[in-house]
C-alpha cells in the first residue's frame, strides 16, 4: 500500500519558467491556500473575501501589502478535490518581473505558506489519488517533450493508457496468486484449487504480454529521446562537418588534422516531427595515441547503440581506398536491426565517385543534404511505427517490468519442477510488487523522493 506523506501545509511556487517574460504564474495548494491569498488579494480597494470564493472562476483585482498594490492580477480558485492536485488551490497570474514574483512569494511565505519542493505539486496529486505514479510521471514526459511524436506518446500516458495495460496484467496475475494462496491455506488437505494446466496458459500470456512491453521500449525510448544516428568513418572524411552542417551550427571543432575527435558528441535535432540524436564519433583507424584509442572504443559503442548509422567515405580517396572503407564500416554495422546509409562526402572536390553509395554529398556546401534529411525522416517514420500501441518510454518501468518477467520465469519453472506451493506464491508475489511498483500501488517515500525530484519546482 502508499506510504502516506502528505502534509497539512500550503505551498507555493512560480509555476512558469524562470526570469522575465510576459506573465506569470504563482501556484498554491493546501488548507489554507484559499484564506493566505484573500489577505493579499483586493477588488475596488476592498480585501476579497473568501466567502465569495467560487471553484474555477478568475478575478481580476490587485495585490496590495501595507496600503501599497504590488500588481494587477487574475486569481483563479480551485475548491478541493476539483484542482490538479485535489486540494484547495489558487493560482495567481501577475505580470512577468522578477521582482514582481518574488516578493509575491515573499508575501505569500510570511502569510503562512511555505516554498514548494520540486515536483511536489504532482507528487500531492498521485498521493490524492488524481493520478497514478505513471500518469504522473507522463507529466514531466510532456514539458520535456522535444517532438510531436514525443508529446503524442506522453500525453497517451497521461490518459492512462499504460496503467491499463498493467492493470490488466495485475489482474491475470492476481487471479493466479488467490488460487495460489488458497492452497496454502488447505496445505493439510493437499488440495489443489489451481488447475496446472490453465495456470500455465495464464502465466504464459502473461509473460508473452510483458515481453511485448519490454520490447517496446527502444522504440518507446528512441521517440523520447530522439532516434540515435552514429556518424562513423575514418579519420578526415568530414564527420565532423556533416553534423554542423545538419545542425547548421558549429558544434564540433573542424580541422584537417587526423584524429581531432577524441571524444563522441551528442546532438539532437527535430526533423519533420520526429527527433534524431546524432552521434559525432571518433575516426576509426589503426592507432597507438592511448587518448584516441579510448575514443575509438567509444565510437564501436555508440555505433552499437544506434539504431542509425551514417558511414562516411572520403569521395578523393582511390577505389581501393573507398571499397576498403566501406567494408569495414559494413564490419561493424549489425543490419538485422540498425540501418546504414554509405555516404560518399566531398563531392565538391571530385569529379566522378570511384564507389556507389546510397548517398553523394558534400557536408561543406550542403550538396545532398535535403535529400539525406529526407532519408533520415523516411526511415525514422518506420522506426516509429503507428504508436497506436502502449510503448514503454521510462527506464525505471522498463526495469521492473524485467524483474516482474524474470518472478514469473521462476514461478513457471516451479511449476514445471513441481516445487513447493508456498515458494511458487512468493515468486507471484515478487512478480504483482514490481508491477506495482510502476503505478505506485506498491512505493516507498524515498522512491517517490527520487521521481518527484527531478520535477521542477512549481509542477
Amino acid at each position: 500500500m502508499r506510504t502516506s506523506f502528505l502534509s497539512d501545509d500550503t505551498i507555493c511556487a512560480v509555476a512558469t519558467a524562470p526570469g522575465m517574460g510576459a506573465i506569470a504564474v504563482v501556484r498554491l495548494s493546501g488548507p489554507q491556500s484559499h484564506d493566505i491569498v484573500c489577505r493579499l488579494f483586493y477588488r475596488n480597494g476592498k480585501p476579497f473575501p473568501k466567502e465569495r470564493i467560487e471553484g474555477h472562476r478568475a478575478y481580476y483585482g490587485q495585490i496590495i501589502c501595507n496600503d501599497d498594490v504590488l500588481d494587477e492580477v487574475v486569481v483563479t480558485f480551485f475548491k478541493a478535490p476539483h484542482s490538479f492536485t485535489g486540494e484547495d488551490s489558487v493560482e495567481i497570474s501577475v505580470h512577468g518581473s522578477v521582482f514582481i514574483q518574488q516578493r509575491l512569494l515573499e508575501l505569500l511565505v510570511e502569510a503562512g505558506a511555505r516554498m514548494a519542493m520540486p515536483g511536489e505539486f504532482t507528487r500531492r496529486a498521485f498521493v490524492n489519488r488524481k493520478f497514478d505514479l505513471a500518469q504522473a510521471e507522463a507529466v514531466a514526459d510532456i514539458i520535456a517533450s522535444q517532438s510531436e511524436a514525443a508529446h503524442r506518446l506522453a500525453m497517451n500516458q497521461l490518459k492512462g493508457g499504460f496503467s491499463k495495460e498493467l492493470q490488466v496484467l495485475r489482474s491475470k496475475l492476481l487471479e493466479i496468486t488467490s488460487l495460489i494462496e488458497l492452497e496454502l491455506d488447505f496445505s493439510e488437505e493437499d488440495v489443489e484449487f489451481a488447475d496446472r494446466t490453465q495456470l500455465k496458459s495464464l502465466l504464459g500470456e502473461t509473460q508473452s504480454h510483458i515481453a511485448k512491453l519490454i520490447a517496446s521500449f527502444k522504440q518507446g525510448n528512441a521517440i523520447k529521446n530522439g532516434i540515435p544516428v552514429a556518424i562513423v568513418g575514418e579519420t578526415n572524411t568530414g564527420k565532423s562537418t556533416l553534423l554542423n552542417a545538419l545542425l547548421e551550427e558549429d558544434r564540433a571543432i573542424v580541422s584537417d588534422i587526423a584524429g581531432t575527435t577524441r571524444d563522441t558528441i551528442e546532438e539532437v535535432m527535430n526533423l519533420d516531427g520526429i527527433l534524431f540524436r546524432f552521434i559525432d564519433t571518433a575516426g576509426i583507424r589503426e592507432t597507438d595515441e592511448t587518448i584516441e584509442k579510448i575514443g575509438i572504443e567509444r565510437t564501436l559503442r555508440k555505433l552499437n547503440e544506434a539504431d542509425i548509422v551514417l558511414g562516411l567515405i572520403d569521395a578523393t580517396k582511390d577505389a581501393q581506398a573507398q571499397r576498403t572503407a566501406a567494408q569495414t564500416i559494413l564490419e561493424k554495422v549489425d543490419q538485422s536491426h540498425q540501418t546504414l546509409l554509405l555516404l560518399l562526402n566531398k563531392s565538391d572536390l571530385c569529379q566522378k565517385p570511384a564507389h556507389d553509395t546510397d548517398l553523394l554529398i558534400s557536408a561543406k556546401t550542403g550538396e545532398g543534404l535535403d535529400l539525406l534529411r529526407e532519408k533520415l525522416v523516411e526511415i525514422g517514420k518506420k522506426l516509429m511505427g503507428t504508436q497506436n500501441e502502449v510503448l514503454v518510454t521510462n527506464v525505471r518501468h522498463f526495469e521492473a517490468l524485467k524483474h516482474a518477467s524474470e518472478s514469473l520465469s521462476a514461478v513457471s519453472k516451479g511449476l514445471d519442477d513441481g516445487i513447493p506451493t508456498d515458494l511458487v506464491a512468493q515468486d507471484l508475489r515478487e512478480a504483482l510488487y514490481y508491477l506495482g511498483s510502476i503505478t505506485g500501488e506498491i512505493t516507498t517515500d524515498e522512491v517517490l523522493g527520487s521521481i518527484f525530484g527531478r520535477f521542477c519546482i512549481g509542477k
